[in-house]
This record gives C-alpha cells, structure tokens and sequence, in this order.
C-alpha cells in the first residue's frame, strides 16, 4: 500500500512537471515579444522591456525554465499583469465558488442518477429502464449553456423562484452566495447525471447476473438487501471512478455555466484572462487545475479500498 502510494506520488510529480513544461512553452510559443502581448498593442516599449525584466525574460531559455519550475514548486506562480497581484491570491479570490459549485452540482448529479441507473437495471428492459435511458441520452446532448439560460428565463426571471445571476454582493454572507449557486448547480447536475447514470446501470447489470447475487436471494434476503447490500457493492468500482472523474471535470471545465449565471470563479476568470492576455493567470490555472485533477484521480484509487476488500495495491 505504501509502495503504491510512494508510485503514485511520483508519477503525479511527473504529471506537475510535464503540465509545467506546457505552460512555459505555451507562452515562448506565442510570435512576437511575450511581454508586448501581455500588455497589449498601447504598451510602449519602455513598458515592454521594463516587464521583460521583472519577468525574467530576458534571461536564457534554460535558466527561465529553471526559475519557472522552482518558483512554481516553491508555490509562486507569478503576478498578474492584470490584478498586479500574486496568481495564487487571485486564484484562491476565485476558487470558493467554483469549487462548491462542483460540490452542490455533483451532489445533484448523484441523488438523480445513482437511484434511477440502480431501478432501471433492476427493471432491465421495462419502460422505466427505457425512460431512463432516452432521458439520460437527451440530457447529455442538450449543451450546458442552452439549458441554463432556459432555466434563467423560466425559474429565475419569471417565477422568482432562484437568483438570475451573479454570487452575492460583497457584503452579502454565506447563505445568500450558497442560494446563488442553486440554478447552476441544479443545470451542471442534470447535465452530469448522464454519465453517472448510464454507468451505474451498465455496472449493475454486469454483476445482477453473478452468482452469488442467485445465492443470496434463495436465502431468502430481501429484493433491496440483495440489490444494495451484494450487488451495488460489487458493482461500486466504476461508479466510484466516473463520479471521481466527474467532479475532476466540473472544477476544471464550468466555464459556460459560470458565464451564463456570471459567477465570479476560476471559469470566469480564464475567459477573462484570456482577452485581457493575462498570461500569468492563464498559466497559474492551467497548473493549478492539472494538478487537482491528478490528486482526485489518486484519491478515487484510494477510495477502491473502502468499497471493495479484494482490491489490494
């Protein structure tokens, strides 16, 4: 167990260091001077080369990326040319509502699609099962955004019954910014419900046939003690890894929800950075996301060992 997690451990320092490697060759890439594109055509070049200079530029490639990747483990990502602020405080200003918005929109995902994906291998073949495929299949092709601004009009703006946009004004406190999550949360939930439900079926219905499932109903247990106690259990390994992969997903890709709602989160904050060539920020995310994603991918692995004793590392 050690010994994996020591494996796991380094090859997740592999993965830091290859996503650090794209974002410095991501900029050096860009034609022309990176600091006159940072700062836009008005930029005199006094302006150009006095960021040059702060920024390292001028240095030799090698020992740019040396300082790059030092800085970086060091957990200094740079200043923003926008915010003239560290990345790391901008980004840590942005994460709260990204991050339970992931959270309360996984959590929707899992009430809707985990019961419905069991019921429906349960029923294999019965029109509930029917429903619930064509309705998972429609709710996985019809895109993010249409569905939120069809929730805006209709639940926000015209019944009242949630918040149109934004998080809260600043003085506003925690339960008002939490209220503001609902509507986009409810549409990133029934949007990633597909997958988990489609997966929960799929799974279900590869181990409602095993054996031991037979023994433990001629022993009489009940229908749901079977179905929940021995077959969800078993059947539990690729449901835990889809949700683990969903809620990687919903950190790092709620860009359109966060700007259909204009919620002021780490989504937002790289469409803007972007126009504004805030390459700092750009950066900063992209790493700061890569390595997220790599730590609940190790944590879902982690999880295998909770659910399922067989499951040795």
């Amino acid at each position: 167990m050690t010994r994996y997690i020591v494996q796991r451990m380094v090859g997740m320092l592999v993965v830091v260091l290859l996503v650090l490697t794209i974002a410095f060759v991501i900029v050096r890439l860009a034609p022309g001077d990176p600091a006159a594109l940072m700062l836009g055509p008005e930029a005199t070049p006094a302006e150009a080369a006095e960021l040059r200079e702060r920024l390292g530029l001028n240095e030799p490639i090698p020992i740019q990326y040396l300082s790059f990747v030092g800085n970086a483990l060091r957990g200094d990502l740079g200043t923003s040319i926008f915010f003239n602020q560290p990345v790391t405080r901008v980004l840590l200003a942005r994460a709260e509502p990204t991050v339970y918005l992931a959270l309360f929109s996984l959590i929707i995902a899992l009430i809707i699609a985990v019961p419905i994906g069991i019921y429906a291998a349960y029923r294999r073949g019965s029109w509930l099962d029917q429903t619930a495929i064509s309705t998972a299949m429609l709710a996985a092709s019809v895109p993010s955004f249409w569905t939120g601004l069809m929730f805006q009009r209709y639940l926000a703006t015209e019944l009242g019954w949630f918040p149109a946009a934004g998080y809260g004004g600043p003085d506003a406190d925690f339960w008002v910014r939490m209220g503001h999550l609902v509507l986009p949360s409810i549409v990133l939930g029934i949007v990633n419900s597909a997958l988990i439900l489609r997966f929960t079926r799929a799974s279900m219905l590869d181990v409602l046939g095993e054996d031991y499932v037979r023994t433990a109903r001629s022993k009489g247990m009940t229908e749901w003690r079977v179905v929940l106690r021995h077959a969800l259990k078993n059947a539990a390994i690729p449901i835990i890894t889809v949700i683990g992969l969903t809620f990687a997903l919903l950190v790092s890709g709620a860009v359109v929800t966060e700007r259909v709602f204009n919620i002021p989160g780490m989504g937002n904050l790289v469409v803007s950075a972007v126009l504004r060539r805030d390459y700092p920020v750009i950066q900063g995310t992209l790493i700061v996301v890569a390595t997220l994603y790599v730590f609940i991918n190790l944590l879902t692995d982690l999880l295998y060992l909770l659910v399922d004793k067989r499951v040795r590392y």
